[in-house]
């Protein structure tokens, strides 16, 4: 694990299913045979260096007979099985009233599929294990749950035009995500802008950047790069940020004609 906190959750976690195996008199295999999971992945939960799934929890508590006492740890695994950046920020836009984003090298996060985060993460390298491409793919997914958030915060995203383009995992694959951009772009609550590669004007030339407005009024940013993810909380530079996002949006094609672009760009990669 790379925090020491879900490290902490993950070996309380599975103390907590240790002890609760051996005052049931089973081993380690009897458990797993009894759940359906082998017996290195019960070791291994029970040493605190796997994440386990819900249903394993569920199918242990109830074989153990913990009457929710190992079933109730689930939100606390859930929370650790994300890395640490992704649990910061996923509170953020949990908070957020008003969300903002430029995305200049692939499809913002918050509007990737399933396969195409999975096509994102399968090509980084140092590359990930299997195990750990789902984990963030599985953050990222569960990420999305601030476009379902009552009452609903603003969102909008302006992407390149080369990530429309670009056919990262394959072409069924971009079309599938060109298809799930137009379906977003049609929530009352979300704004998708395009901004086309022909203009000679382009005020996001710095990078991708995010926008997070709280309920306070206070507004916080967000960057990435190579190695770093980091938050911005200087009101300067958020300023700045606020006046490059706000000049991108407006040089950027207009929602309406944004989803038009997506609709063509479509039809030409058939």
């Amino acid at each position: 694990m790379e925090d020491e906190e879900a490290a902490a959750v993950l070996k309380a976690v599975g103390r907590q299913i240790k002890l609760w195996r051996e005052a049931a008199g089973m081993l380690q295999a009897e458990l797993g045979v009894a759940i359906g999971y082998s017996e290195e992945m019960v070791s291994s939960v029970e040493r605190g260096r796997r994440v386990p799934k819900p249903d394993f929890l569920d199918k242990t508590d109830e074989v153990l007979g913990a009457n929710g006492k190992i079933s109730g740890m689930k939100e606390d695994v859930e929370r650790a099985r994300y890395p640490k950046n992704v649990r910061d920020l996923a509170k953020l836009e949990a908070e957020a009233v008003d969300l903002g984003a430029y995305a200049g090298l692939h499809i913002h996060g918050l509007l990737q599929t399933a396969e195409y985060a999975r096509a994102l993460y399968a090509m980084r390298r140092p590359a990930f294990t299997e195990e750990e491409i789902e984990r963030y793919v599985e953050a990222r997914m569960a990420r999305k749950s601030v476009f379902e958030r009552i009452p609903r915060p603003m969102l909008t995203f302006v992407q390149e035009e080369a990530t429309l383009r670009r056919p990262l995992g394959g072409k069924m694959v971009l079309r599938q995500q060109l298809e799930h951009l137009l379906e977003i772009g049609k929530l009352r609550h979300v704004v998708i802008q395009v901004m086309p590669t022909d203009r000679d004007d382009h005020a996001g030339m710095a990078g991708s950047l995010r926008l997070l407005k709280l309920p306070d009024g206070k507004t916080l940013g967000h960057s990435e790069g190579q190695l770093h993810s980091r938050l911005i909380s200087d009101p300067r530079n958020v300023q700045i940020l606020e006046m490059r996002y706000g000049m991108i949006r407006a040089q950027a094609l207009t929602p309406r004609e944004s989803l038009a672009f997506i609709e063509k760009v479509m039809g030409e990669e058939t």
